[in-house]
């Protein structure tokens, strides 16, 4: 599935939790509803369902693909605006381009990530390359969006494109599991790795790939919350062992530690079983979302629209209709 990998995951920095470390139990399991996004392509509404306390500071998550297009058929989004959050954008497959009305803007392909801070506000754009249109191939991601606190919803724009190359790579005690830190800090057995994206609300990312029969236990910041998506194959959560597979998300309760196993069987198209992970520390404000919009009320919504209509959150440059 991904491109970012080793041949043999223990020569990497190895990561586990304390044996006493108290155990995050399963609250809830829930399956994601698919639909279409933008101009057409099939998502997976990760989140849906899920109460909004247990997501804190996370507003939602689309599984993009996956999806193997035949020449002519991908898709993206049209341009359009966003304010008070920012977007994730991690591709596992593929290849799309972003552009905004703040000047970002780049490439991203297997492994990359882009990750766009809206503040007070933007235009941006994400289409398939036209070669990809031509040519038409594989096509796997996720976006995700992460609550900005009141202070700093209308902060300035900014873009960071983060390479596939720089994600920090660790390795389970075992070498069973391989995993992907885009943000965030893991306590590992030689001291604190961090992943590479600068995050305004703290929060960890990581994208997990665990061999058949293998098993995970990662300490977990306490004051985080604990969620997991399958992107692929099936496997356990908690100590208790807590069945899910691809397509469903996993609320954890409190504690230090998070458990994931892969099953022994997994799905003849995916070897081992790929879990994002994502914990982040709640903001506990109000919050108002419609649309492209997060804000911590009505009226700002409003405000948002009418600056939207009013041409205050940028244009579109000249070549980019």
């Amino acid at each position: 599935m991904p491109a970012v990998t080793v041949e043999n995951p223990l020569s990497l920095p190895r990561v586990s939790a304390p044996a006493d470390a108290r155990q995050r139990p399963v609250l809830h399991v829930a399956t994601a509803p698919q639909g279409l996004e933008g101009e057409g392509f099939p998502v997976r509404r990760a989140f849906a369902g899920i109460d909004y306390r247990y997501l804190d500071p996370f507003i939602m998550m689309d599984q993009m693909g996956e999806v193997e297009y035949a020449p002519g058929e991908p898709k993206g989004t049209p341009w359009h605006p966003h304010r008070g959050f920012e977007t994730v954008t991690y591709m596992i497959d593929g290849v799309i381009d972003h552009r905004d009305s703040h000047g970002g803007g780049g490439t991203i392909t297997d492994g990359d990530t882009q990750w766009m801070t809206a503040g007070s506000g933007l235009l941006h754009i994400e289409a398939p390359p036209e070669a990809l249109v031509v040519s038409g191939g594989l096509f796997h991601g996720l976006q995700l969006w992460v609550n900005l606190p009141a202070k700093d919803k209308m902060m300035a724009p900014r873009y960071q494109d983060i390479a596939g190359g720089r994600v920090k790579l660790l390795s389970s005690a075992d070498g069973g599991a391989l995993l992907r830190l885009i943000a965030g800090d893991l306590q590992g057995e030689t001291g604190v790795h961090r992943g590479p994206g600068v995050t305004h609300t703290p929060i960890t990312m990581l994208h997990v790939s665990l061999n058949p029969g293998a098993q995970l236990t990662l300490p977990w910041p306490p004051g985080f919350n604990g969620l997991a998506y399958a992107l692929s194959g099936r496997g356990t959560a908690g100590a208790e062992g807590r069945p899910f597979r691809s397509g469903q998300a996993v609320v954890f309760g409190d504690g230090d530690a998070i458990t994931l196993g892969a099953g022994t069987a997994q799905e003849s198209r995916s070897p081992g079983f790929e879990v994002v992970l994502l914990g982040g520390r709640p903001i506990r404000e109000p919050m108002a979302h419609y649309g492209p919009f997060v804000m911590n009320s009505h009226a700002e919504l409003a405000q948002a629209f009418d600056d939207f209509r009013a041409g205050r959150l940028g244009t579109v440059p000249a070549d980019g209709a």
